[in-house]
């Protein structure tokens, strides 16, 4: 049996959760998200947890028990807390701005690189230095702080460029000369 598969999932007040078909929908006070699930999967919603089952102990069927109850959970924790994803620039010259839904960062090319944020995620910089990526779709808050870094990603040397907040850069030592 999964190990995350069989925990259930408490459904928070003000959470509604529903099934039509393959379709979850999960709407709470931060909005609402559908995801798509297998046909042989069984749902159940009972005092206020949700349970995934699976019907067999065939491979395809275990693979799928944690994952759509991880997938589920994100959900539900979505639109009660969010996600956010904190990017800081370091480098000298190196910035970002935010003019309405464009997001500008000045990281080392020609030209200042533009970023229009996507539907449901809202970017914040509080300072030239941080980047904040907010959102209720785990994958889209992760997906587009992941694109706004790969613009930049951090190197070695100097460890300049754009990283995770809580990410260490491992550096390195330069050319010695002799």
């Amino acid at each position: 049996m999964s190990r995350i598969g069989k925990l259930p999932i408490e459904i928070p007040t003000g959470v509604e959760v529903s099934q039509k078909g393959q379709l979850i929908t999960v709407k709470g006070p931060l909005g609402t998200l559908e995801q798509a699930i297998d046909p042989s999967m069984k749902i159940t919603i009972e005092d206020g947890n949700l349970v995934v089952d699976r019907p067999s102990e065939n491979k395809r069927h275990k693979s799928f028990h944690g994952l759509y109850r991880t997938l589920i959970n994100n959900m539900v924790e979505g639109v009660t807390k969010g996600y956010e994803k904190k990017l800081r620039i370091e480098g000298v010259g190196y910035r970002a701005t935010k003019s309405g839904k464009d997001l500008n960062l000045q990281v080392g090319h020609s030209h200042p690189v533009v970023m229009t944020d996507p539907e449901g995620i809202t970017v914040e910089v509080p300072t030239a230095t941080e980047i904040i990526v907010k959102g209720i779709d785990k994958q889209l808050v992760g997906n587009y702080a992941a694109k706004i870094r790969a613009w930049r990603k951090p190197e070695p040397y100097k460890g300049k460029g754009i990283r995770y907040q809580d990410e260490r850069v491992r550096r390195k030592e330069g050319k010695s000369g002799k």
